[in-house]
């Protein structure tokens, strides 16, 4: 599914700029203990960034080498902003593919999908060259690769107790404690983790 691709239903729930939390009984061990953020959902499927994964191999700054946005050594001299764009794996689709999720200060016509108030993603390399520069987004990350479902699927696996969902904001998305995000969601929900039943309602 492309981004942005498909019209949308009157009257059908979607659930674009929301986060999907991996309930305990989750089988596919990619998805365990994930929380999901929905860029674009729609009839034709669904595509998501997991928030609460690192690549730890992975730094911005090596990144930007290696895609000749600065030069060898001159990456000690970025700007502090962009110490505090982490770099994630961003699900199993498409690895070597990145997106930056950021906050919606910076605007690329063409290239930036607005998702929700304040929240944008953009896939294109202008904005990684923004971040080396210091014009970049105020919040950001790095996601390599993404969570994609097809018609119906992300339904059904809510259906099949795969997922809870929650209301999305700047912090949960954007902090560096990757650590916590996932009992942060829950806990928006007023759900304590240790109290999941894997045999709980439909989400």
């Amino acid at each position: 599914m492309k981004i942005g691709d498909g019209a949308k239903s009157a009257g059908r729930s979607y659930l674009d700029g929301q986060c999907l939390i991996a309930m305990p009984g989750m089988r596919d061990e990619r998805f365990q203990r994930t929380v999901v953020y929905v860029c674009a959902h729609s009839d034709e499927g669904a595509m998501g960034l997991v928030i609460n994964r690192s690549a730890p191999e992975l730094q911005l700054a090596e990144l930007l080498v290696q895609l000749g946005i600065v030069d060898q050594g001159s990456e000690i001299r970025l700007p502090a902003a962009s110490q505090g764009v982490q770099v994630l794996r961003g699900g199993p689709v498409e690895t070597g593919r990145g997106f930056v999720l950021h906050s919606s200060d910076y605007f690329m016509e063409s290239s930036t999908l607005p998702i929700d108030d304040g929240v944008c993603l953009t896939h294109t390399i202008d904005v990684l060259r923004a971040i080396a520069s210091g014009d970049g987004p105020r919040q950001a990350f790095l996601a390599l690769g993404y969570a994609g479902w097809g018609a119906g699927q992300l339904e059904n696996e809510i259906q099949a107790n795969g997922w809870l969902h929650c209301e999305a904001d700047a912090e949960l998305l954007f902090d560096l404690a990757l650590d916590t995000k996932y009992q942060r969601a829950l806990s928006k929900l007023g759900i304590e983790p240790g109290r999941l039943s894997v045999a709980a309602g439909r989400a």
